[in-house]
């Protein structure tokens, strides 16, 4: 009886455990066709190591439903590491969203210019065409003739509405006519009276 290497594989497991199965001619020609295939007698060979492998008793049993509770495990933290992941990405956005708000609010398209000065009031009721004097030092515009201009030496004169866009306001003592006074004391009612 002549065998081929299909024959071979399919019978391999039957030949290495003695099975019954194997009659004595089949047997004999796996035997010669191993001899002569350099192939199924490394396929023999691997088959071998693979049984001994398995049969070695280093090898671990695992309990019944093992892998099955192994594969939910990495499932579930595999959806917890993404749902942690996009917890972080919607933070982020909402973190960037609020930091750009407070920017553009902040930004001076949507303020008016500071007032410099304690004392100082927004020059509300001055004529804008005006001229006044201002110095760099004090971010308070003058009338001309005041005689609290800080820095006399480095003045400069501009229009009302000008120095109000650059910051400046009024000084209190020579735009006391123009300003809005505080009639909740005596003092001050009596000096809007004048």
């Amino acid at each position: 009886m002549v065998v081929n290497c299909e024959q071979v594989w399919q019978e391999i497991s039957n030949y290495l455990d003695d099975d019954v199965d194997v009659d004595v001619d089949l047997r004999a020609a796996m035997e010669a066709h191993f001899r002569e295939c350099k192939r199924c007698r490394a396929v023999l060979e691997g088959t071998r190591n693979v049984i001994q492998l398995y049969g070695d008793e280093r090898m671990i049993d695992v309990p019944l439903g093992f892998g099955h509770r192994l594969q939910r495990r990495l499932e579930d933290n595999m959806q917890s590491r993404r749902r942690g992941f996009l917890g972080w990405m919607v933070a982020a956005a909402a973190a960037v969203l609020v930091t750009g708000s407070f920017e553009i609010a902040r930004s001076s398209v949507f303020r008016r210019p500071e007032l410099r000065s304690e004392h100082a009031q927004a020059g509300s009721g001055l004529p804008p065409d005006m001229m006044i004097v201002v110095s760099a030092n004090g971010k308070i515009f003058h009338a001309s003739g005041c005689p609290f201009i800080h820095d006399k030496a480095h003045v400069r004169t501009i229009v009302v509405r000008e120095a109000i866009k650059e910051g400046y306001a009024p000084c209190v003592r020579c735009m006391k006519k123009y300003l809005r006074a505080d009639l909740s004391s005596p003092e001050s009612l009596a000096d809007a009276q004048r």
